[in-house]
């Protein structure tokens, strides 16, 4: 998993010392909500999880209304770059 997130964090980074901007968080977000939905179809009596799945989902998405409102243009490249919505 840390590979994969310092491979997160090198795509959607702003700036070459950014490790939490909204973007990159969205990004780390959506990566923890894939991993829970992998364990969920092992898992599915996991009722402990599908809390944690729940706060990140919602996380994610007032993340998401927040950068929807403050920069369209990196709201849209942040959903195409984590194929979020078509």
């Amino acid at each position: 998993m840390k590979i994969n997130k310092k491979k997160i964090i090198e795509n959607l980074r702003i700036n070459p010392n950014d490790v939490g901007s909204s973007e990159v968080q969205i990004g780390l977000l959506s990566d923890k909500i894939n991993v829970l939905s992998g364990h969920f179809k092992k898992n599915k009596n996991d009722k402990h999880s599908t809390i944690g799945l729940r706060k990140a989902v919602n996380r994610r998405k007032k993340l998401l209304d927040y950068l929807k409102k403050q920069n369209p243009e990196s709201y849209t490249q942040v959903l195409t770059k984590l194929k979020l919505r078509k």
